[in-house]
């Protein structure tokens, strides 16, 4: 890995508009993420009595799933989920994405804000753009593997 893969994955999460989120066994659901490096924290607002809301009061493993090809990411990320009521965090993060959800908006009775803390994951991050297009070429040239950038396992 020529890069640091673990601010690699911080720093490309932001871009990310959507991932698929499986609770404690259940289906996965398309979740928007928020991803926050100085609490090794990614927050989602849910509804309350969603499979993300029963898996986090129980404290339930989950994992978050990133396959976006605008932001340059793709990861299979494992850890647990936790309720968190602080009004504070949950204004710091409501936005547009959030807000089309809930009839009432950020005061909708079932809005819930939650924690997911990662333990590991193993990220794929490239540049994309045209070094892809680039590598991609010189592959099918040379006859060698193109570099598509770093991959490896996160410990969190």
């Amino acid at each position: 890995m020529s890069k640091d893969l673990k601010a690699e994955f911080w720093s490309q999460l932001k871009d990310v508009r959507a991932g698929l989120l499986a609770a404690d066994g259940e289906r996965p659901v398309p979740m928007s993420p928020q991803g926050d490096p100085e609490e090794k924290a990614i927050w989602f607002i849910t509804a309350k009595g969603s499979a993300a809301d029963r898996a986090a009061k129980s404290g339930g493993e989950a994992s978050f799933h990133v396959a976006d090809s605008k932001a340059h990411l793709y990861a299979n990320v494992f850890g647990k989920l936790a309720v968190v009521n602080d009004s504070d965090k949950l204004d710091e993060l409501w936005n547009a994405f959030a807000a089309a959800w809930f009839e009432d908006g950020r005061d909708d009775e079932a809005v819930q804000l939650v924690k997911f803390t990662p333990h590991e994951a193993e990220v794929w991050a490239g540049d994309g753009g045209a070094s892809f297009l680039y590598e991609i070429a010189k592959a099918n040239i040379t006859g060698d593997k193109p570099d598509a950038g770093d991959h490896g396992r996160v410990v969190f």
